[in-house]
């Protein structure tokens, strides 16, 4: 099959119902990877690619309390990454990020996002290519939705400005179903240092609002 082709809800791998539950603390923060959003705090689900790569760039962000890797966007409920790497899923892999906002704004993490993978390139981010490598930005309240969508349109403005005329294909829409990917892809960049990054931007900056 076609892995840059996305599939339908039919044709999907029908997934299993016991849910995959992290059995390891986050091996920066501590803590468990599915605890509760504390009271005060925020979740944005971010997908850039390789999520191994993407989780380090933003476990790294200062005001950043908690993440974990794993699949959403898809239709297949509680997949493997086997099954996710086959296409078959629909699924694109994803880092859950939850943050203080009074330290760390939705604004800082969508200037993150934009500038540290291409948000041009489809099914694929650079030599990964596949539906699971597609770029998304799933929000969890109106407020972010809004500016995720206004920071798009600037960042397509800035690219265009820098002579470059590839347009934008992230996907934006409130968060649906995140499934936990397996142990040990949580945190694999601390566990693995010389592991694979993925991680490459345009060079172009995110305009201030």
């Amino acid at each position: 099959m076609d892995k840059q082709q996305m599939i339908t809800a039919e044709s999907a791998l029908p997934g299993r119902s016991a849910q995959f539950i992290p059995s390891e603390p986050h091996a920066i923060f501590g803590q468990p990877l599915n605890a509760p959003v504390p009271a005060g705090m925020e979740e944005v689900i971010l997908g850039m690619g390789c999520f191994w790569g993407a989780e380090r760039l933003l476990w790294r962000q200062p005001g950043v309390i908690n993440t974990a890797v794993g699949y959403s966007g898809g239709f297949t409920p509680n997949p493997t990454y086997q099954e996710v790497c086959s296409g078959q899923t629909g699924h694109t892999e994803v880092v859950r990020v939850v943050f203080d906002p009074a330290q760390i704004s939705v604004e800082q993490l969508l200037a993150q996002f934009w500038e540290n993978h291409d948000p041009t390139q489809g099914m694929r981010q650079g030599n990964d290519i596949g539906t699971q490598y597609r770029s998304v930005i799933y929000t969890t309240s109106d407020a972010q939705q809004g500016l995720a969508e206004n920071s798009k349109e600037r960042y397509q403005s800035a690219m265009r400005a820098d002579q470059r005329t590839a347009v934008i294909t992230t996907d934006i829409q409130p968060a649906p179903a995140f499934y936990f990917a397996e142990d040990y892809h949580q945190q694999y960049l601390e566990k693995n240092p010389q592991g694979y990054c993925g991680l490459g931007g345009t060079g172009v900056c995110l305009p201030p609002q």
